[in-house]
Formats: C-alpha cells, structure tokens, sequence
C-alpha cells in the first residue's frame, strides 16, 4: 500500500467511526412484540373463507346441525288471529370443515368468536312465522378449534297457531314451532336434537313463570318433508304445551254470574201474590244483561267456535227469561181472579191432589174443608139475620100477637096490609143482597181455587227450575274440573 492510499485511509477513519455507532445503535434495538393470537387466527381462518357455499370439502358430506329450544316467557296468545307470541332461547351447533386449526400455533387458543356474517350460516327457518319479532341483535358465533360452530341467539317468535278456545278458561294450547332448512334437501342439511328429549321436555328453568299461561312441557319430533315426489327435507318439530291459570276468570266471569243465578232462585220464596218478585226478577234479567255486556271484551272471539262459557252466559240468560215468564205467570193466577172461570176439575185433580202428593206440599183438603165451613156458617148467619128482618117488618110476632089480641081488628088488618107491602119490598131488597153476598162468596171460593193452584204451580215450576239450574251447574262443573286436571 502506497502513501497516497494509507492517508486516504486515516482520513476517513474520523468518518467510519459515527457510522459505526450509528449501527451498532441501530442493532441493539430491542424487536417489536408479536401480533396477538386472536388477530392472528381471526386473519387465519377468515383470509381465503368462502361464506357463499356449505362448508364441507367433500360435497357428499351431510352437514348436520344440532338445535335446541328453551321457552323462556309467553308473551300473548291472540285468539282472534289465531297468533302465539313466544320469546325463546334458540341454539344451533354445526361443524365447519374450513374453521379448523392447531392451539399450538396460536397459544393455545381453543375457541375464538367471529362475526356471524363473515362465515356460512344454516339457512334453518320456522315454518309458522307470521311477523318478524323484536329479537336482540346477535352479532357474533363462537368457534372450535375442531371446526364447531355455535350460534347462541334470543328470538322474539310470531307464529301461526290453531287455537281451541272451547274450553276457555280452563284450556290447554299446543302450538308447534317447526324448524327447517329452506333451501338445503336433507343430503345436504341434515337436522338433529342437541340435548336429549327428555332433557327438552320439562326443562323449565328459564321460563317467566308469573304471566297467565303457564308452560307445561316441550315435546320434540324428528321427521321428514317432501313436497309431490320431491327431494326430502328434515324437520325438527317442537310442541310447546301451555295452559291458561283460570284463576282472574273464575273470579270476574264465573263467580258474578254464578251469584246472580242464586239471587233468582232466592226469588223464589218472595210471596207470589205479590209484586215484587216480578220487579225483582226484572231488575235481575237487566242487571245479567249489563254484566253481558262488561264481559264482552274480556272473552276471546273467533270466527270457528264460540267457547262454552259463552253458551254458559246464553243459558243463564235464558234461564233468567223462564223464571220471569213463570213469576208473570204465577202472578196472574193469583191476582184478577173474579174475571177467570172456575178452576177445572182435571186441573183440581192433578195440581191440588196428585201434584201435593208428589211435591209433599200440605195437606190442602183440611184447608179447603175449613174454608167450606166458613163459608157455610157466613150462610147461616145470614139467613138467620134475614129471617128475623122478615118477621120484624112482617109482624109476625107471635108476643105481639097475643098482647094486641083482637081489640082492633080493623087497624091491624089496615097497618098487617101496609106491613106486608113494606116487608115485601124489604124482602125483595134483602134478597138481592143475600144474592150478591152469595156470588161474592162464589167469586172467593173461585179466588181461592185458582190462588191455591198458583202456590201448588210455584212450588212446581220452582223445584223444576232449581232442578234443571243444578243439573246444568254440575255439568258445567264436572266438565271444567275434567279438563283442567286433564
């Protein structure tokens, strides 16, 4: 090496020597940490992903999903519309063949959440949906290092149901929830239970148990779906059996009716030959009628059936029309009885003889032989009071006789002419009294007939309405108790 290159070379030393710095600076620098596990997997699952088509890598691989429902309130059940409104817990589990790595390269991370709209999602609907339910947004599904997926969501339901209101309120609904994939056949999609039936079946856990329908179980079906000689789709049907607490019915709808029916068969034993028990039968039937009305709105109405507590208000209506028909019936028996005919001896027959016997009313032939001698004695006195008025205005009197004797023949002859004129005309008039006292008397004998057939009627007419009521109670009643511990 020459001079010229040596000095060359000391010169630039001074320079070499910042850069040297610089470097070593530059090498000391402590590393930038990893990205973290989560970010890394995120981008390594999702970087080629293909969402649009069923991930299998096999195309004649089944993709089976896994689904189970858990009830957790009742929401509404409209009978008009025949619509149930559920809010339950609903869980799918699948296996994504393309969602699958090793913990070990991703610090043993297991199971990461993704976005549900960045991977397949199972088509699986519910057949009877009938409006879109205000259900959470659940953004999310959570996914196995495996490749199980689980998509965990609330869901407000709207369902089409057929509801038998017949036996409202003691009745029990079973409405169905048919789940199943709308475009997939089941060699592509196939559908299966994630817990055990008996599992799903009383599993009440969650359920909202303080509304007016009360869960009673869940049933679960498998089966298979075919529309005219097409391809087969599966179905997992599951039955949600609920029953109304007829506890706010019985007592606002049942309990009213049921004491107004009392009230008029207390009615009953208001006397019949007054009018009271017609107003109070009235006042019954218009009160009935406006508790009708206030009850209207609480039953439920469709256009198939009527529920057999309305034809239950029907027949109390009705009945409360009969007990008012007999009561004005009863009332004009006893009352007007001088403008009515003699009662009928078949009548007097059956009503005042057979019909006491039967009904084990009285004895009304003491009754009647007592009011026969009264009226005979009346006869007596009179006849006797106007036997003496005759002989009075007569001068018949045998003491007046024998004191006048025959000392003026002349005047008594003229004063026994005037006399016996005079009694004449008493007689004529005391005659036309006895003859209406007569057919005044005949008049009550015939008021009293037709008032003793009245009373026998009540009582008649009384132990058949109290007996057609009771018959209808017990079956309303043995009915009701059947299907609310059925």
């Amino acid at each position: 090496m020459g001079p010229a290159a040596l000095g060359a070379l000391l010169a630039l030393l001074p320079l070499a020597a910042p850069l040297q710095s610089t470097g070593s600076r530059r090498g000391g620098r402590t590393p930038e940490p990893a990205q973290p596990a989560l970010h890394r997997l995120s981008r390594y699952l999702l970087a080629h992903y293909q969402k649009g088509t069923r991930p299998v890598r096999d195309w004649r691989t089944t993709t089976n999903v896994a689904i189970d429902l858990m009830v957790y309130a009742i929401l509404g059940v409209d009978e008009k519309n025949q619509v149930l409104t559920t809010y339950i817990w609903y869980r799918q589990h699948w296996t994504d063949e393309f969602l699958r790595w090793d913990p070990a390269r991703f610090d043993n991370l297991t199971q990461i959440s993704l976005p549900a709209e960045s991977i397949w999602v199972p088509d699986i609907l519910i057949n009877e949906f009938v409006d879109v339910g205000k259900s959470p947004p659940v953004p999310y599904v959570y996914v196995g290092h495996h490749g199980e997926v689980q998509n965990l969501k609330p869901i407000q339901v709207v369902t089409a149901c057929s509801l038998d209101i017949y036996n409202f309120p003691f009745d029990v609904q079973n409405c169905s929830l048919t789940f199943t994939s709308w475009l997939h056949h089941i060699r592509d999609l196939n559908l299966s239970l994630w817990r055990q039936p008996e599992l799903v079946k009383f599993d009440r856990s969650i359920f909202m148990n303080q509304g007016e329908w009360e869960l009673l179980y869940v049933l679960s079906c498998f089966q298979e779906f075919s529309v005219k000689s097409s391809d087969s789709y599966a179905e997992m049907k599951f039955y949600v059996v609920i029953r109304r607490r007829p506890l706010f019915y019985t007592v606002s709808l049942l309990l009213p009716s049921i004491f107004l029916m009392v009230m008029d068969i207390v009615g009953f034993y208001l006397p019949p030959n007054s009018g009271e028990r017609v107003s109070f039968k009235i006042t019954l039937l218009l009160g009935y009628s406006v508790f009708l009305i206030i009850v209207s709105d609480t039953l439920p109405a469709t256009a198939v059936g009527t529920p057999l507590i309305g034809i239950y208000f029907v027949v109390c209506m009705a009945l409360l029309v009969i007990s008012l028909t007999e009561t004005i019936l009863i009332v004009r028996l006893v009352h007007k009885q001088d403008l009515q005919p003699h009662v009928p001896q078949w009548v007097k027959h059956l009503l005042l003889e057979r019909a006491t016997v039967l009904l084990c009313i009285g004895d009304r032939k003491k009754f009647s032989q007592s009011r026969t001698q009264s009226s005979d004695i009346s006869g007596e006195v009179e006849n006797n009071d106007s036997t003496a008025k005759l002989n009075h205005y007569s001068g018949e009197d045998p003491r007046e006789g024998e004191a006048v004797g025959g000392a003026m023949p002349a005047l008594a002859f003229a004063e026994q002419t005037e006399g016996s004129s005079l009694a004449q005309g008493v007689l004529r008039e005391v005659a036309a009294i006895r003859h209406f006292l007569e057919k005044r008397e005949e008049f009550r004998d015939v008021a009293r007939d037709w008032l003793q057939v009245g009373y026998v009627l009540d009582v008649l007419l009384f132990r058949a309405y109290l007996a057609a009521v009771l018959a209808y109670s017990v079956t309303l009643g043995t009915l009701w108790s059947v299907w609310r511990d059925a």
